[in-house]
């Protein structure tokens, strides 16, 4: 058997489980530089707050309602997501983190067990540890567990977030109620190639002939379907690196000047260099994008990206913030006031397996360098050490207005408590 769990709402409770004051209360967390909503309470969902709503056109919504507005607290929520993953891995060995908020769990052997128990022990132990409520989905197939866990979500009054697919009488009677947009892996073109068809929930798509699934979603729309069938197709997945590294920020206000977007765009490029390097990865070619505000139609608008390769595999930040450069004098035009930037390495390799070549400019101290540099910023900080790109009286922070105290990873922001001392009769 497989387990869904899923923090409810979980940037929002993250907040409130350090302000129950917020309990009940519409609460919305905003993306970098307070840009758009990204996590809404189920208060704010039911005022009709929707997903990317621009904070700036919905501000008269928020005051009317009443609505707490947070900036995004990635250090938070990032250390409040490993404290729930370390709970679940005591219930068992076998877990893929699937993302910030979400794990599989895989019950082999457990027979014997009363899983609806230690799905009750599981909210308890998450939810006295941490504070952050979840709901638990289990059935025999990854894909049921997920569609488990949301009717565990969509009817707490019913299964106080914890429901078992464990017969065929309710495996039929979810994937009927499912709508097929729903449906975990099934996309918005999918979706609509489907209702062409007549197929509007996930008990009908798992009717259709397996050719016909086969040929139009591929064998990755066919293993689903199978394990929407309650055949177990689709295991844990063992952590790997990523195929590609991105860092990408919005300004917080928009720019024109070459040399200011420059320092950005090789700060980006510094940060990728520290990821590849992490994941012991080498990258071969670098994406550099630059663009305008969509949202001010008043003003020109811009935007352009250019794939720039590299000589050799690298993860240097020396090198990269030289191809960033690069790219970025080629799709610079004056005139325009720009509002954001990125820079995308790909073509990733591992970096124990590198092609040398004859004619290479590569330098051969960077790899020594960049592990001096890398252990430095890990001991005091990091942009204690900078790169020339890089402007060195400039710390260029996120727009976050709203930000709420780093709790658990800021000693200095940890919850101070008053103690009174009373008198003894």
């Amino acid at each position: 058997m497989f387990a869904l769990v899923d923090c409810n709402n979980f940037y929002a409770s993250c907040e409130r489980v350090f302000n129950p004051a917020l309990n009940k209360k519409p609460v919305v967390v905003l993306s970098n530089n307070d840009g758009c909503v990204i996590a809404r309470s189920n208060e704010a969902k039911k005022l009709g707050i929707p997903m990317g709503a621009p904070a700036f056109k919905f501000k008269a919504v928020f005051e009317k309602n009443d609505i707490h507005v947070f900036s995004s607290n990635y250090a938070l929520y990032g250390d409040m997501s490993s404290r729930v993953m370390n709970l679940l891995s005591e219930f068992t060995p076998e877990i893929e983190i699937y993302s910030i908020d979400e794990a599989f769990l895989k019950f082999e052997g457990f027979e014997l067990f009363d899983l609806k128990k230690i799905a009750s022990q599981m909210k308890y132990r998450v939810t006295k540890g941490t504070g952050i409520p979840i709901s638990i989905g289990i059935a025999p197939t990854k894909a049921l567990a997920k569609v488990a866990n949301r009717i565990a979500k969509k009817f707490p009054e019913r299964t106080n977030g914890i429901y078992i697919i464990d017969s065929e009488e309710k495996r039929l009677k979810a994937l009927k109620w499912l709508a097929i947009e729903d449906v975990w892996g099934i996309g918005r073109r999918h979706a609509k190639r489907l209702r062409n068809i007549q197929v509007t929930n996930a008990l009908q798509f798992t009717e259709l002939p397996d050719e016909w699934v086969r040929r139009n979603m591929t064998v990755v729309g066919l293993r689903l379907k199978h394990d929407l069938e309650g055949k177990p197709t689709l295991d844990l997945e063992e952590p790997n690196s990523k195929k590609m590294i991105a860092t990408t920020r919005s300004f917080d206000r928009m720019l024109s000047d070459f040399d200011d977007i420059r320092e950005r765009v090789s700060t980006f490029a510094v940060s990728c260099g520290e990821k590849l390097r992490k994941q012991n990865s080498h990258c071969n070619l670098l994406m550099i994008f630059l663009h305008t505000n969509g949202f001010r139609k008043d003003l020109p608008q811009y935007g352009k990206n250019i794939v720039v390769n590299t000589e050799f595999p690298t993860n240097s930040s020396i090198d990269l913030v030289k191809y960033a450069t690069k790219g970025l004098e080629a799709i610079f035009q004056k005139g325009y006031q720009y509002k954001k930037a990125g820079v995308i390495v790909m073509g990733l390799t591992p970096s124990d397996q590198k092609q040398f070549s004859l004619f290479s400019e590569e330098n051969p101290k960077h790899e020594d360098l960049m592990k001096i540099v890398d252990r430095l910023n890990t001991s005091y900080g990091n942009n204690k050490v900078k790169f020339g790109g890089q402007s060195l009286d400039k710390q260029w922070k996120m727009k976050q207005e709203r930000l709420s105290p780093r709790y658990t990873t800021n000693i200095h922001e940890v919850i101070s408590v008053q103690a009174k001392k009373v008198k003894k009769d």
